[in-house]
């Protein structure tokens, strides 16, 4: 398997070190081929405009009714509890 080298900054890796049992590696491995899913599959995917349209005027209505701030607290919830599903998953795999 090829080996890739990754630069990340000090603050990151200084919190990386208080989690030992995490395997780090896995964690970014993951990562990766979920991004690369993620783009092959937008690819075949419809556009967002076709799946608003699918949807509907109500839909779309409803949808850009979400203040900006509650959209993005939306957000970061969701990536948080995607990291810490990852993290919990590869730590019970270690």
């Amino acid at each position: 398997m090829p080996n890739i080298t990754l630069s990340i900054p000090e603050d990151v890796y200084e919190r990386m070190k208080r989690y030992k049992e995490i395997k780090w590696s896995e964690v970014a491995r993951r990562a990766i081929v979920e991004y690369l899913e993620m783009l092959e599959e937008s690819k075949l995917e419809e556009s967002s405009e076709e799946f608003l349209e699918e949807f509907g005027k109500e839909f779309l209505k409803e949808l850009e009714s979400i203040p900006d701030e509650k959209a993005e607290e939306y957000y970061k919830k969701m990536r948080g509890a995607e990291w810490r599903r990852l993290a919990s998953f590869t730590t019970r795999t270690s």
